[in-house]
């Protein structure tokens, strides 16, 4: 059985010490409220990392992420965070294709596919994101947009290294604009990434493969998006950034 997985993604948002307060909030409600077996992740800004592993591996409730990586090993790259700087401080999973990162910092096909092959050298665990905008999808080009973002980013992995992948489907139209995709259509996007897995991995890895839904996913909508059978979970962005809000999907199963 594939894992069921809720992750919050803060993007660039909090102050230390407003971070500091939300993730010990997130914790003591994960100890007190939570109702699924979800796992939880918890993707900070880097410089939150180290104080999130801290509670984390005090209270034991959620896992860490980082938010992005660079696309070598170590050098000359100012500002950059290397796979093995997140992998020293004991996070084991990494967003890699954000759209965001796609769209201001023009992360290409070919340098996520970079990304994703350094993570997996160094035991992380990458959060895979894929989606189409607007355009691609009033075109009818939504399928296609999403079958070239997995061949050229992860469809070179074997069966062994792919099983290490989650991947995270976001409409980019509903992501942040308070539009989100129905159920119907999270369900068919979801459908056909596992179907492409499926015929170039085989029907086990497909099946075992987490395929989490982001674009304003939040507390009202969670559980009818959860309940479809390809979706399981949420990569969450703003609603992750209220305790009780963020917990409230984590109970959505």
């Amino acid at each position: 059985m594939r894992k069921k997985i809720v992750t919050a993604n803060w993007k660039m948002n909090k102050s230390f010490t407003e971070a500091d307060d939300l993730i010990n909030e997130i914790s003591e409600l994960l100890a007190e409220k939570k109702e699924s077996e979800a796992l939880v992740i918890i993707a900070p800004p880097a410089v939150y990392l180290e104080l999130a592993g801290d509670i984390a591996s005090t209270e034991g409730e959620f896992e860490v992420s980082g938010q992005n990586i660079y696309q070598a090993e170590s050098g000359a790259f100012t500002g950059e965070v290397s796979a093995m700087m997140l992998k020293s401080m004991n996070v084991d999973y990494c967003i890699i294709g954000h759209s965001e990162r796609r769209k201001y910092f023009n992360e290409s096909n070919d340098i996520l596919k970079q990304k994703v092959d350094i993570a997996i050298n160094n035991s992380i665990i990458p959060i895979y994101c894929c989606g189409e905008i607007l355009p691609e999808r009033e075109a009818g080009k939504h399928f296609e947009v999403i079958q070239k973002q997995l061949e050229e980013a992860v469809f070179h992995l074997d069966h062994d290294a792919f099983s290490n992948i989650i991947i995270a489907y976001e409409p980019v139209w509903a992501i942040g604009t308070g539009a989100t995709a129905t159920p119907e259509q999270a369900q068919e996007m979801h459908a056909f990434i596992r179907e492409n897995i499926e015929k170039k991995l085989g029907k086990e890895v497909a099946g075992k493969t987490t395929i989490l839904y982001g674009g304003s996913c939040n507390s009202k909508n969670a559980s009818s998006l959860f309940s479809n059978p390809d979706v399981d979970g949420g990569l969450i962005g703003g609603a992750s950034l209220v305790a009780e809000e963020f917990i409230k999907i984590v109970n959505s199963f």
